[in-house]
């Protein structure tokens, strides 16, 4: 069985897969990992393996301890990866970005896949049916706008997502939630027309913290799948245990 470890810059999520089901996911605070990871491991004795990406912070002290526990993989740009990868400057591509392409290339082999991830920004990556990943795109997410909004301007104030009922806004509320949630849906459905428009035969995923929100409300054909960075993550560490 693999661990897989998600630390964000809040939060972190735990997933425990067997070969590729996933069989417990959960999300705990970045102060209390350690904990948790003690828990799973009593709970699932036959855990072995674990990869830690990590966008968020997570100390030195706390890998050298889970080291203690598993065979430990920490994702980075350095790791051997199933796809070939043609981005600019790979040093900098986040390590979830990498975790979503890997899950594209093992579930949707031999597509042309872009992959939205709609979480604090909206990410979009490409990669081509052989397997080349070209790179895409970053944006504001859903709470980013809001708190832009907010942030930004003298009188506009800090609202909590809703759907609008309407595109026309006939308050200053109804106009700031039918801009954010309007602005994003028809900025994704865009951005797939442009790609469809090159790749005629194009594969959606939509994942991230908002999929449920936005899966729905799209009017392009897409696969939503929330867990798809935790799959990714287990595909990686399968990929690189075989080799």
């Amino acid at each position: 069985m693999n661990l897989i470890i998600d630390v964000g810059n809040s939060f972190v999520k735990l997933a425990v897969f067997h070969e590729d089901k996933l069989k417990h996911k959960e999300v705990v605070d970045l102060d209390n990992i350690i904990e948790h990871i003690k828990f799973l491991k009593k709970e699932y004795a036959s855990i072995k393996r674990a990869i830690i990406s990590s966008v968020g912070k997570l100390k030195q002290t706390e890998i050298n301890k889970i080291k203690e526990y598993f065979d430990l993989l920490v994702l980075s740009d350095e790791t051997s990866l199933p796809f070939k990868n043609s981005y600019k400057t790979p040093k900098t591509l986040g390590v979830d970005r990498i975790a979503l392409v890997c899950a594209a290339v093992q579930q949707f082999p031999n597509n042309d896949t872009l992959i939205i991830d709609a979480g604090t920004c909206i990410t979009y990556d490409f990669v081509t049916s052989n397997n080349e990943y070209l790179g895409g795109a970053i944006s504001l997410g859903l709470s980013m706008r809001y708190k832009s909004l907010n942030n930004l301007t003298a009188n506009l104030p800090l609202l909590e997502l809703e759907i609008p009922k309407s595109i026309v806004g006939g308050s200053t509320k109804e106009s700031i939630h039918s801009g954010v949630v309007y602005g994003v849906l028809k900025e994704i459905d865009g951005v797939i027309e442009t790609y469809k428009l090159k790749y005629l035969d194009l594969t959606v995923i939509l994942t991230g913290g908002d999929t449920k929100i936005l899966s729905n409300q799209l009017k392009s054909s897409i696969f939503a799948n929330s867990n798809f960075l935790l799959e990714g993550l287990n595909y990686i560490l399968q990929f690189n245990s075989n080799e």
